[in-house]
């Protein structure tokens, strides 16, 4: 059957912004944006955000910017009329908004009110369009500045009403846009309410990294570092989370071109490299980086969202996030998450102690002592102190020096060591801080020139893979020789290891081998390139480790914190978490109700 001939028609305006407002106005949140970003874009210093159930209802947007006169209004409401592009140079665009699609977009979907007054003109200007039709067009009363208003947001279109979400998951993405926004620029005052309640306020004129505690975390004050990094024309700068300060999801991550937020794959996948040995695969960084580039140099007009960017030399931005979040963590690399957990202090609680037990409190692991044992042993200690001093066998006990990890006094199940320092006392996970010692040698080693130092094996050792795992090992072989582990060929399902790195003699080297091919397997063909190389190189650091349960003597555990204080990023193991917390003598006062 033939079908009918069908005739090319323009759509009409209405239509055509309806369409237009489907890229644009995908939801309260999506407005918002563009209602804030054209605050910012008239050089306002103050801008206050009403929003009503999550802005399904109400978003009211006002700020002391240069303002419009009436001719401006109108002009505004119309597609493609902007006043952010003087000339036809749009890759040397330099504010947030340029397509002069929003305004119209959301005329067309929702109930927009317009009032603003130029900072020269006589009396403000009112207009009112309701989904796409003018309502009213008359004076106002307001002082210099704007403020829009939108209504019913899609009161008219029910088959785009019926798919935003509830007002509370709308009220959490309004929310994100303003806090990025606010982010972006700290020297513009920002005030937020919702449902007649202020959710947030910050003044005009912040430092960025005072800006950036109050609207991402409080806590990143002591758990971050600054980043600043400069590369001819292009300038990062930003607060970056210690690896041990971090979140299950990535909503935390804050990234800025040129002021514009963005959520850009390249920035969000150097992030994740620059982090890739500090934190485990599932944990995500907590910060906030800007990255200012020449206009010519990115392309924003990607997506009406423009949320995405493009850029010339992606390769450039990539390493310099790269470079820039490693150089700054380096600063602050022996910083740990020092305070131990809320939790886990009030866990430090002194408990009643049973009659029975209050003869002696000497014990062992969890078990309750017996009396008579207690007794004696209390006895004991009773006798060796009433003794004279002479006739006292005290060991000697080393002063405590002014490192920063204190002298170790001891060890806790086999797997902790227990230092004094001078202003505290300092507990540190024996795995976990020498896995990262570990991983830092095979590094440096790889990083010189030459090759890592090997252990050559007396007799070369076979292990047994399939093919593909061969494969992979066999590609990636000479740069596995860089830190001394030799591997070759050896018939199509196994490999032949002659030697490995000097700092894991002694280890598994079957385990070692089924590891390193695992994470080619799971990272790709390119693994040994740049930060990806370093999640083999935390494979084998795994392996070289110092074991949770192995006894050390004093003269070990000093010589592990000694290292830990001059090795890079020693405050943190290869997956994210602390390698010592310390208790400062004011806490341990508290615990003993001392203050």
């Amino acid at each position: 059957m033939s079908q009918p001939a069908r005739t090319i028609r323009r759509l009409p305006e209405n239509l055509v912004n309806r369409i237009a407002a489907g890229e644009v106005v995908e939801r309260p949140a999506s407005a918002l944006k563009e209602l804030v970003e054209n605050a910012i874009d008239a050089g306002a210093s103050q801008i206050s955000v009403r929003l009503a159930e999550g802005g399904l209802s109400l978003i009211e947007v006002t700020d002391d910017g240069c303002g419009m006169r009436a001719e401006e209004i109108a002009l505004a409401l119309e597609r493609h009329a902007t006043s952010k592009l003087p000339d036809e140079a749009i890759e040397q665009v330099a504010t947030l908004g340029f397509r002069g699609e929003a305004l119209p977009s959301i005329a067309s979907v929702a109930r927009v009110t317009i009032e603003s007054r130029a900072g020269t003109a006589g009396e403000a200007w009112a207009r009112v369009v309701d989904h796409g039709m003018l309502v009213s067009d008359g004076p106002a009363a307001l002082p210099p500045g704007t403020r829009v208003r939108v209504e019913d947001l899609f009161g008219k279109v029910p088959a785009r009403r019926k798919f935003l979400r509830s007002p509370r998951a709308e009220w959490s993405a309004s929310l994100n846009v303003v806090r990025r926004l606010a982010l972006a620029r700290p020297d513009i005052g920002f005030t937020l309410e919702h449902d007649g309640r202020r959710a947030l306020q910050v003044q005009p004129g912040d430092t960025l990294a005072s800006r950036t505690a109050q609207l991402v975390a409080r806590e990143l004050h002591d758990n971050a570092v600054a980043v600043d990094l400069v590369r001819g024309a292009f300038h990062l700068v930003g607060v970056a989370g210690l690896p041990t300060y971090n979140r299950g999801v990535a909503d935390h991550q804050y990234l800025f071109v040129n002021g514009r937020p963005v959520k850009d794959k390249l920035l969000i996948g150097a992030v994740r490299g620059a982090y890739a040995d500090m934190l485990a695969r599932d944990r995500h960084a907590v910060l906030a980086l800007f990255l200012e580039v020449p206009p010519e140099e990115v392309d924003v007009n990607v997506h009406p969202a423009k949320t995405e960017v493009r850029f010339r030399d992606p390769a450039l931005v990539r390493g310099m996030i790269v470079s820039g979040l490693r150089q700054a963590l380096m600063t602050g690399d022996r910083r740990s998450a020092q305070a131990p957990d809320a939790a886990a202090m009030r866990a430090w609680q002194a408990e009643p102690i049973a009659p029975a037990a209050q003869a002696g409190l000497f014990f062992q692991g969890n078990a309750a002592p017996r009396v008579s044992e207690a007794g004696q042993a209390w006895r004991g200690y009773e006798a060796a102190m009433m003794a004279p001093p002479a006739a006292r066998a005290e060991p000697a006990l080393e002063a405590v020096p002014s490192h920063p990890l204190g002298v170790a006094r001891g060890q806790i199940a086999a797997t902790y060591i227990v230092a004094e320092a001078e202003d505290g006392l300092v507990l540190v996970d024996q795995h976990a801080a020498h896995e990262r010692l570990v991983l830092e040698r095979l590094r440096a080693a790889g990083a010189g020139e030459g090759t890592a130092p090997a252990q050559a094996l007396l007799l070369p050792e076979v292990v047994e893979l399939d093919e593909p795992s061969c494969d992979r090992l066999e590609e990636a072989a000479a740069e596995l020789a860089a830190y001394g582990l030799a591997l070759e060929r050896f018939g199509p399902a196994a490999m032949l290891v002659r030697s490995v790195p000097a700092v894991l003699r002694g280890g598994d080297v079957q385990a070692l081998v089924r590891d390193v091919a695992d994470d080619l397997a799971k990272n790709g063909a390119a693994l040994l390139l740049g930060e990806k190389r370093d999640l083999v190189l935390a494979t084998m650091a795994c392996h070289g480790s110092v074991r949770a349960g192995r006894v050390l003597s004093v003269a070990e555990m000093n010589a592990l914190l000694r290292e830990m204080e001059v090795t890079p990023r020693s405050g943190q193991c290869n997956h994210g978490r602390p390698t010592w917390i310390k208790l400062a003598h004011g806490d341990i006062e508290k615990l003993f109700g001392r203050k």
